[in-house]
């Protein structure tokens, strides 16, 4: 077996069994995904996945950030082709260097989707890479596997997807027009026409004020227009915003302060620190509207994106090659609190991909502004070790309420129901040390190990 049925429990015989008997009562609860970077064009069209390599190689950063850092090029791994010429070479490339993997969570949720999804028990390695490959191929060529299939046997209740303030939504809508009852929600992403580095961001905002019929070269009808696409995503199901900003920063402007700085950055004409105090404004817009409309809004923090310039300019953004910076909480969010921090009714949800922050700073201000919320442990901290160092730094102050359960952030479709298990078995772990050290009682346990689950990312994302 690739999966030890005591994975991640606690070594400790005692504190094991009560792990246990804790994961037991979440293990079959349903999945609700409320952010990650699935695609709704699989579950509108319905189509077979291609082939191995196109599912589990080609949209998933962690496999191929690895396989890159040990000299496999992104050339070889056919990285940014929409038709791969030869999948079952990239395959190959892939089993090969599966032993790169050891010990990281991506091998823990490989491992689980090829036992659990596909019946292989063996380690994937070059010497078996053709039979993985032949196996795979196979089943993805069966009803059982269509998206659609898939997304009703990994028990999800909801899944939602990134997108764009200028994506038509089209796949959503056709969703909705077939009368599938799944729920697969549009998340509002707006960084195209917030962020003045967008690659196009001129002409996104052009393209935004076509679509709504708004003027938004003008500041009022920019914000119009952001107001619309807003209410253009919450009629199909959305719930949430999503800001991936390279600071927590914001900003607090009269209206004449921001609009002369909106048409700075139009006209490119902004330095870098006009930029930045554009996408603080902008945060700070975003959750005036978020008062409005009720979208739980997230904040994701701290990535120098695309930091390997050479990579950014011959295959685009977001191939693997983001890496975390510090990032300061305290200071950066008092112009928003400032304005909504005591608002009951909404709710901001924070992300760091600075744990030095956990304890010092989103703890304590998460312990006290009634409208923010902890985020679960992000990206690169999404591991066994992650969870447990984010539980251990933010309980004491910020206790588990506020907290929001969890979420898998992924493009890889199938490792969805493997991330989450991880999640329910290290959070069953943690529980289980708090019961043994007679700090809570079982059936105290049993109910957070269920909110944890379950209740809190429902109540949170008000899903």
């Amino acid at each position: 077996m690739l999966i030890h049925e005591d994975l991640l429990f606690p070594a400790e015989p005692g504190t094991r069994k009560i792990a246990k008997a804790l994961y037991e009562q979440v293990r079959t609860l349903p999945v609700i995904s409320p952010h990650g970077h699935t695609q709704a064009s699989w579950f509108a069209k319905n189509e077979p996945f291609p082939d191995p390599a196109k599912l589990f190689v080609q949209p998933d950063h962690y496999v191929y950030r690895m396989l890159y850092s040990q000299g496999v090029s992104l050339e070889e791994l056919e990285i940014g082709q929409t038709e791969l010429k030869d999948p079952r070479k990239v395959w190959r490339i892939f089993a090969s260097h599966y032993y790169l993997f050891r010990g990281t969570p991506t091998r823990i949720w490989l491992d689980f989707c090829f036992q659990e999804l596909f019946g292989l028990e063996e380690r994937l390695s070059d010497k078996n890479a053709d039979h993985y490959f032949d196996i795979i191929s196979e089943k993805l060529r069966t009803p059982e596997f269509l998206p659609r299939a898939l997304y009703e046997r990994f028990n999800l209740e909801v899944l939602a997807t990134t997108d764009s303030p200028l994506d038509s939504l089209a796949d959503h809508e056709a969703i909705r027009e077939s009368g599938w009852k799944a729920r697969v929600l549009p998340t509002f992403r707006p960084d195209s026409v917030v962020d003045p580095e967008f690659d196009g961001f001129a002409g996104n905002i052009a393209r935004l004020g076509e679509q709504t019929g708004d003027d938004a070269s003008t500041w009022a009808g920019y914000l119009n227009a952001l107001r619309a696409t807003r209410t253009r995503f919450r009629e199909l199901g959305c719930t949430a915003t999503d800001h991936g900003h390279p600071t927590a920063q914001t900003a607090n402007l009269s209206t004449a302060e921001a609009a002369e700085l909106f048409r700075r950055v139009l006209t490119g004409n902004a330095a870098p620190a006009q930029q930045e105090l554009f996408r603080a404004q902008m945060l700070t817009e975003m959750a005036r509207m978020s008062l409005d409309d009720g979208l739980v809004m997230q904040i994701h923090p701290g990535s120098v994106r695309n930091h390997n310039r050479k990579v950014f300019e011959r295959y685009g953004r977001d191939i693997g090659a983001d890496i975390p910076s510090p990032t300061n909480y305290v200071d950066a969010l008092r112009p928003l609190l400032d304005q909504f921090g005591n608002e009951s009714s909404l709710t901001i949800i924070l992300f760091t991909l600075d744990e030095s922050t956990y304890s010092r700073e989103l703890a304590p201000l998460a312990g006290h502004y009634p409208c923010l919320r902890l985020g679960p442990s992000w990206w690169f901290h999404d591991s066994p070790e992650g969870m447990m160092r984010f539980r251990e730094y933010v309980t004491e102050t910020a206790g588990f309420y506020n907290t929001v359960g969890f979420n898998d952030d992924t493009r890889a479709f199938l490792s969805i129901p493997a991330r989450h298990d991880m999640a329910r078995r290290m959070d069953c772990g943690y529980l289980a040390k708090l019961v043994s050290d007679h700090r809570l009682v079982e059936d105290e346990a049993v109910e957070l190990a269920c909110d944890l689950a379950y209740g809190l990312v429902k109540q949170a994302y008000r899903l």
